[in-house]
């Protein structure tokens, strides 16, 4: 069974930059968004390489939520 982790993708002009939250100082980036969620896959299954089960059910356990926000500046 696949474990779920989020991702936040920026867009700006030199493609798309993808890093997950729950997994501090995993990123990638690509010139497509699909390139990046395709590195990104790859960058957390390098990353989840270097983790116990344990380690792995504990973080995928994790619920992030993301919304945005409408904020007025006086």
């Amino acid at each position: 069974m696949p474990n779920r982790f989020s991702t936040i993708i920026e867009k700006d002009k030199h493609g798309y930059y993808t890093f997950c939250p729950e997994l501090e100082g995993c990123h990638s980036q690509g010139d497509t968004m699909d390139e990046a969620i395709e590195n990104m896959k790859e960058a957390i299954a390098l990353y989840l390489e270097t983790m116990t089960k344990d380690e792995i059910t504990q973080l995928a356990d994790r619920q992030l939520f993301t919304t945005t926000l409408e904020v007025n500046v006086a």
